[in-house]
């Protein structure tokens, strides 16, 4: 039975394949018969490309616009190439991966791979983009400058990533040199351990640390530990390398054309989003740039009963107020529309201010209406606010995890502590929409909430002072008569 890739789905079970259409991989007897032609005749055979993955931020996971992530995108665009349909699959970790990939489960795997010269079994592809491996610390602790500093610190890495093996290489010239393993944790896990005091340092990539360093502000950046490392896709190595030499001319092409550039731009390039911008700069903007604006967003608000100050926070939030804004992630305008969100809305022109605003103003509003009856204002406009963020899907997760740990998930303060829970394991692997970065959305709706709180401020304070101004800018001011003073 063939696998088809219409667009996205979603698979129920905790092991989900991500993108299915008809019924599950295994029911396809004839998926390992390798025919004459090559491992890429017989994926042209079956007509689907099996990929295996992981849920992280850099690789795969659901997002505000469905499907994500810097090697989701190319390995879509690949399947596309060889004019075939895609099946994604998922493994906790990377040995699992590489052992998908080792049995022929898999055609392709795609999990930020590291290159490297001792893995059996396996054949690596031309790399995607290089991965420099940072030493981060508990900031308080005296900072290690080398890896002799790291010497009787409590240090983990992640198994297979990479940073274990260049600890190992270390670790030969410095025999009392420790560190911890897992194959069970996350990125995010070591950075929050780090954060919290329970490990000293950890070693991840650089790229994984600018990502996430407003997250964790207890965590510092060390040092660069030895040579950037490669991120490469896995092939079998017990088939025959016409696949792998057609997926090298695809990432040359991508290379060449630009492609690659700015999707790392796009996934990898910035880490300054929700960045809040302080009340003096946001002051100016209400002053210089919102009065542009500021009758849309109270239109919008009569016709959807949301406060026009909120929506204005959100269109703040999302783009400065700058209609031509383009994201990282490739929504535009305004209020950063994703394409099926303005054709759902009914909106032809993104960059068009006032569709912009119309357009996600009435989307918000539908969002807050899909939440449940159960949960009251204002935790219903901060769900909703980060439902326009991470998708409604993950929220509603949220609120599932919020309830398994006997929390009111009709609270926004349980809810802004379940969403982060979304990028550990043993969460995202409870609910239908796998990983999210939850904390994300939470910082998202913090800032939109501050930024809400100080446009309040300066709006109440105009009006406070308006019937003075306008006396004292009124070109028909009375005359006065000098009085004398009182002999």
């Amino acid at each position: 039975m063939r696998l088809l890739f219409p667009d996205v789905l979603k698979r129920p079970s905790h092991r989900w394949l991500s993108l299915l259409v008809l019924c599950g991989l295994m029911a396809i007897p004839e998926m390992n018969l390798l025919p004459r032609d090559g491992e890429l005749g017989a994926v042209r055979k079956r007509d689907f490309l099996q990929v295996y993955t992981r849920n992280t931020p850099t690789s795969f996971y659901e997002g505000r616009q469905g499907p994500t992530g810097f090697e989701y995108e190319l390995f879509t665009r690949f399947a596309r190439t060889l004019g075939v349909s895609l099946a994604v699959d998922r493994e906790n970790n990377i040995a699992g991966i590489l052992g998908a990939v080792r049995t022929g489960k898999a055609d392709l795997g795609a999990a930020g791979l590291p290159l490297t010269t001792t893995t059996p079994g396996v054949r690596y592809s031309r790399p995607l983009m290089t991965m420099q491996p940072l030493v981060i610390y508990h900031r308080g602790l005296r900072r290690p400058r080398t890896p002799e500093d790291l010497i009787g610190l409590d240090i983990a890495v992640l198994s297979n990533a990479g940073p274990d093996s260049l600890l190992r290489n270390a670790q030969a010239s410095l025999p009392a040199l420790s560190w911890k393993e897992s194959s069970d944790l996350e990125v995010n896990d070591l950075l929050e351990l780090v954060n919290d005091g329970r490990l000293d340092a950890a070693v991840i990539y650089e790229h994984q640390f600018k990502l996430n360093r407003l997250f964790y502000p207890q965590v510092e950046n060390a040092f660069s530990l030895g040579h950037p490392l490669s991120l490469v896709w896995a092939f079998p190595a017990d088939t025959d390398i016409s696949l792998l030499s057609r997926a090298n001319q695809f990432i040359d092409t991508q290379r060449r054309n630009g492609t690659l550039d700015q999707l790392i731009e796009r996934y990898f390039g910035h880490d300054d989003y929700l960045e809040y911008v302080g009340a003096r700069r946001f002051i100016n903007q209400v002053k210089t740039t919102l009065p542009r604006y500021q009758a849309l967003f109270q239109k919008a608000a009569r016709e959807t009963g949301i406060d026009w100050k909120m929506l204005a926070a959100l269109g703040y939030q999302e783009s400065h107020w700058r209609p031509d804004a383009v994201s990282p992630t490739g929504v535009r305008g305004l209020m950063m529309l994703t394409r099926p969100t303005a054709r759902r809305m009914g909106i032809a022109n993104r960059r068009d201010a006032h569709q912009s605003i119309d357009g996600g103003s009435r989307y918000l509003a539908s969002v807050r209406r899909r939440l449940p009856a159960s949960i009251k204002e204002p935790d219903r406009t901060w769900m909703a606010m980060a439902s326009y963020n991470i998708g409604l899907g993950h929220v509603l997760d949220a609120r599932r995890v919020a309830r398994m740990q006997g929390q009111n998930p009709d609270l926004w303060k349980n809810i802004k502590t379940a969403l982060p829970l979304l990028q550990k394991r043993q969460w995202y692997q409870q609910v239908p929409h796998g990983y999210a970065p939850g904390h994300v959305a939470v910082y998202y709706v913090r800032n939109i909430r501050r930024y809400h709180d100080i446009l309040s401020y300066v709006t109440r304070s105009q009006q406070r002072f308006e019937p003075l101004r306008r006396f004292e800018e009124s070109n028909d001011l009375p005359s006065f008569d000098t009085i004398p003073p009182v002999d």
